[in-house]
């Protein structure tokens, strides 16, 4: 049994015909025009354009190199999609991050080696995140395969393997077409595999095929379809039987989305349990933005001694706990201080359920597990109304005095307020991470930041990524100085391609979140006149606005300029902080991280 890829938990938006899913799910398969490969000239580099479009990808996120050029022109040449050239290759694959986590695959292509292993670093934080991105390298001339020559671009050996060896430990699979005789089988292998497995893949396409015509290309080529993946009847029925029962037993059970949920599309089954649960439910941090923040029984993250208030307080303190897709590291359980028991808990992965310290159940969606287990469920409101008894309504912000220099969560306070379906969020590695964290997300507004990766300058790439897969949003970045430093050069592309985000750029003098962790001199930036930056980068080409404040009368006008007049430009905010403001959570979690760092080794 086959299912077209557009079966998949489609959902048809207004732009281009793609889908726009904060959960990443797979976009409409649309099918090949015949007008364009039933031709003599049909090649290899018109099907690969094609087949990226059928995926639902239109933007696609490049760096020319001369191996790659004469593919970039096949791309050009397809109609439905857009060439978006990057300032260098690493911010070219984080860009394809942040365009996958909304249409559910992204794509890249760069030059052989200099420009593959340049993009390595966020192919590796794509698979960590679970990402389909299918990145395309421009790889060597057929004819030099097996000569013993040594090519520029290389390391100067004769082998060309390096890269693909690279590639190896951060894909899950990898296609080197260097003959036209398998290419179609193999590109449309690569693909596939990307939107099955949820992980980056890597093509290499020799640079002298993209343009020679081949019979293997010539006819209509079969739309994508994909074999669905179904979880076995008999170990699904086990499985909730006995979930169920381990629940029921339970006085104050409560409910845990984690990170992948994405994975397995299984975002709005978490919802549909928690509707017939009554459970109260929380989220972990890298999991904020895939269920929503609206329902009447969301209580918050759950980060440990770092979550939300009261939120920890009733998760540890539950007799049974459901986590859904979780991801238990050093950060998301700071330092590995969770106050949680294994026999308490049913860990429900995207493929396995696991109850307590046993049984386990392989072979059982997460999507049909959470589904079936909410029909068997007794209604049960404990966890939430306990947590209803000990709330208390978050406090504000001291105010500030007139023209006092302005404080972290003052800025954050009026962020909040600039929140609505038709925004989105983007927080940095850094502080951005617990301060976006505590933001509450209107119906509709997307939220993204790469924790189990934790690379500093992803959010100008991703950003970049993001507001180019959905333009009618509007995306609010919050980037430290530190981070910023590392990937600038891209505020160039957002320019180039007219989009309308708001940056707000933290400049509080270095890298404050390793400050906490372990302090140095290592840790102090030199600081940059970065809206003068960003001017120079305009250069009167685009729409562009830039300004910088230092208290809160400054931030109110600043916001109220980039929200009205200034709504259809790119709006760069820098905002000078103290280099000691930071949140409170911050101060707790860098003290467990450096904790668990800093444990002498065991004895032999």
């Amino acid at each position: 049994m086959t299912t077209n890829i557009g079966s998949l938990e489609t959902f048809k938006a207004p732009c281009n015909d793609v889908a726009c899913l904060p959960n990443g799910t797979v976009s409409t398969v649309k099918g090949s025009s015949p007008s364009l490969l039933n031709t003599p000239d049909a090649t290899l580099g018109r099907h690969l354009a094609r087949r990226l479009v059928q995926v639902g990808v239109t933007d696609v996120f490049s760096v020319p190199g001369d191996f790659n050029l004469t593919l970039l022109d096949h791309l050009i040449a397809e109609p439905e999609l857009n060439v978006v050239g990057c300032c260098n290759e690493l911010n070219a694959g984080y860009a394809a991050d942040g365009y996958a986590r909304c249409r559910g695959v992204g794509a890249c292509v760069v030059t052989f080696t200099v420009g593959g292993l340049s993009v390595l670093n966020a192919i590796a934080g794509a698979y960590s995140e679970n990402l389909p991105l299918i990145c395309i390298v421009g790889g060597p001339n057929t004819n030099d395969y097996g000569t013993n020559r040594i090519l520029h671009h290389t390391i100067g050996l004769p082998d060309f393997s390096q890269e693909l060896r690279c590639f190896q430990t951060v894909t899950c699979y990898q296609a080197v077409v260097n003959n036209l005789e398998d290419a179609h089988e193999m590109i449309d292998g690569a693909i596939s595999t990307a939107l099955k497995e949820s992980k980056p893949v890597y093509i290499s396409i020799s640079c002298n095929l993209p343009s020679i015509p081949h019979p293997t290309f010539v006819r209509d080529p079969v739309p994508f379809s994909l074999s669905p993946r179904m979880s076995n009847s008999i170990g699904l029925e086990a499985a909730v039987e006995a979930a169920a029962d381990f629940l029921n037993k339970a006085v104050k059970p409560v409910l845990v989305g984690g990170p992948k949920l994405r994975v397995a599309k299984a975002s709005d089954a978490f919802v549909e349990l928690a509707d017939a649960s009554g459970y109260a439910y929380s989220v972990m941090p890298s999991a904020k933005g895939l269920i929503p923040e609206d329902h009447p029984h969301f209580i918050g993250t759950f980060w440990g001694a770092v979550s939300t208030a009261f939120c920890a307080e009733i998760v540890e303190s539950a007799d049974a706990y459901l986590f859904a897709g979780p991801i238990f590291n050093d950060y998301s359980s700071v330092g590995y201080s969770l106050l949680l028991k294994k026999e308490k808990a049913i860990i429900v992965q995207p493929d396995r359920v696991v109850i307590g310290n046993g049984p386990a159940f392989g072979c059982v969606l997460m999507k049909d597990f959470l589904k079936a287990l909410g029909k068997r469920l007794k209604h049960n409101e404990t966890s939430y109304e306990n947590y209803r008894r000990i709330f208390v309504p978050d406090g504000r912000p001291v105010k500030s005095e007139p023209r006092e220099a302005l404080r972290v969560n003052v800025l954050f306070q009026h962020i909040q307020n600039m929140l609505s379906g038709d925004t989105a969020v983007i927080a940095e590695t850094g502080d951005s991470w617990f301060n976006c964290q505590k933001l509450k997300l209107p119906k509709g507004c997307g939220y993204e930041f790469q924790m189990q990766y934790g690379s500093i300058g992803w959010s100008v790439g991703a950003t970049l990524g993001y507001a180019q897969a959905v333009p009618e949003k509007r995306v609010i970045a919050c980037i430290g100085d530190g981070s910023f430093q590392v990937t600038v050069q891209d505020v160039s592309t957002m320019l180039r391609c007219g989009q309308k985000t708001i940056l707000f750029l933290i400049n509080n003098g270095g890298y404050t979140i390793e400050v906490e962790i372990h302090d140095g001199p290592y840790n102090v930036i030199k600081n940059w006149n970065y809206t003068a930056l960003v001017d120079a980068i305009h250069n009167g080409d685009g729409k562009c606005w830039t300004t910088k404040v230092t208290c809160e009368e400054e931030l109110i006008e600043a916001i109220g300029t980039a929200t009205g007049e200034k709504k259809d430009c790119f709006c760069f905010i820098e905002v000078i902080a103290h280099k000691d403001d930071t949140s409170k959570e911050l101060l707790e979690w860098g003290s467990r991280v450096c904790s668990a760092n800093s444990r002498p080794p065991n004895p032999q």
